[in-house]
């Protein structure tokens, strides 16, 4: 029997444009201790996980996603043997982490045990057996009070969290404030990877915010985008360092790196992928460089409030 036609999820985008989702089955709906979480059966992306109405992964195109935030940075970074991730309750961020057999640890800090739970009862082949991995260490904690409570400095940290929604738990973690103990948990030569939202025309609020305040920060920033079909249009990325910098990577280089490393198996990211996300297009560059907007934590950015 057909799905009622009024079985739609409905992902705002902003107050004027709403994505619509044809659903065949709501797998679980309810209220994690931090954020209001679903698990849906869509038409055309599959099983989805969905936290405060915005989909954060699907099993039809989630690679494009994990894959775009994980290899950039993994791969320009020398010899990256220790690796923190905020976020990333899925496992999928971990996942791709561990294709780099130079990685000997993974911190893994997750704030929301039943977002980690959901996954892997509704999508464990997001996480590929990486939570079982001896090389994961995870931990149930606030990521920006486990890093001010740590001195460890690590090769890589991959920032993994959802978009800065009001009374979400990810409001604090994208601020000048965070940035800076970020930081000072990089090593030498380390380099953090952040989903800093939206690329789309009309949606450029987040990534010109975090880009500005990145800035404030570190020394070098590098924005990147890629398409991802789930979230309906092309989403923002960024690199910050003390002097990594993978943009300027030619095909060549990034399809050497990652045969000596012995990757294999992608299906988003090589040379070419590389080359065309370091190729904003000019709309982005031009609405990034008009943004003045930077984020503290006495002036958050929220995605339905600012």
């Amino acid at each position: 029997m057909d799905i009622d036609p009024k079985q739609w999820l409905r992902d705002k985008i902003n107050e004027n444009f709403l994505q619509l989702h044809r659903l065949d089955e709501v797998l679980y709906s309810g209220r994690t201790k931090y954020q209001f979480a679903q698990v849906v059966r869509t038409r055309n992306f599959g099983v989805c996980l969905v936290l405060d109405g915005k989909v954060q992964s699907s099993e039809k195109d989630e690679f494009i996603y994990h894959e775009a935030l994980v290899h950039p940075a993994m791969l320009v970074h020398p010899n990256p043997e220790v690796v923190f991730i905020a976020g990333g309750g899925e496992g999928a961020t971990l996942r791709e982490v561990f294709r780099h057999r130079t990685v000997k640890r993974a911190v893994m800090v997750e704030i929301d045990q039943e977002v980690m739970d959901l996954s892997q009862k509704y999508l464990p082949e997001l996480s590929g057996g990486a939570l079982a991995d001896r090389r994961t260490e995870l931990h149930l904690a606030d990521a920006r009070k486990f890093l001010e409570s740590s001195s460890e400095k690590y090769d890589v940290i991959i920032l993994d969290l959802p978009d800065p929604v009001e009374g979400g738990p990810a409001c604090l973690l994208f601020t000048r404030e965070f940035y800076q103990v970020v930081l000072d948990h990089l090593k030498e030569d380390g380099i953090v990877s952040i989903q800093a939202g939206s690329a789309s025309p009309t949606e450029l609020l987040i990534l010109g915010a975090v880009i500005n305040t990145l800035k404030l920060v570190f020394p070098l920033v590098v924005p990147y985008a890629a398409y991802v079909p789930c979230y309906g249009g092309p989403w923002g990325l960024c690199l910050a360092s003390r002097h990594l910098d993978p943009s300027g990577l030619s095909p060549e280089q990034v399809d050497g790196l990652l045969a000596g490393r012995k990757i294999t198996g992608l299906r988003f990211y090589d040379g070419i992928t590389h080359r065309n996300m370091f190729s904003l297009p000019k709309y982005v560059r031009e609405g990034i460089a008009r943004q003045k907007r930077v984020i503290t934590d006495s002036n958050p950015l929220y995605l339905y409030g600012t």
